[in-house]
């Protein structure tokens, strides 16, 4: 059994600029390499996350591990108070 803390794949998707976030909510993420809370416009999300997509995070130190239906991992920041993002 993998370490870390587990979220859904689906959960995880890629933006047009190339970043990987982990979708907190309608239009908010969490950037994957950087751990800051984004706001993203509709539109701007462009498919889920992919293998090689997660093999470059785990290259980052940023993904312990992964399967078909769940990533692993290493931390994930709380989520801000609404008036700080």
């Amino acid at each position: 059994m993998a370490n870390g803390i587990a979220v859904q794949r689906e959960l995880i998707i890629v933006l047009q600029d190339g970043r990987t976030l982990l979708d907190w909510e309608a239009g908010l993420g969490v950037d994957l390499l950087s751990d800051e809370f984004v706001r993203y416009p509709p539109g701007t999300y462009t498919h889920p996350v992919q293998d090689d997509d997660l093999e470059t995070l785990k290259k980052a130190g940023r993904v312990i591990s992964y399967d078909n239906r769940r990533v692993f991992l290493h931390s994930i920041p709380e989520i801000p108070k609404k008036n700080q993002i």
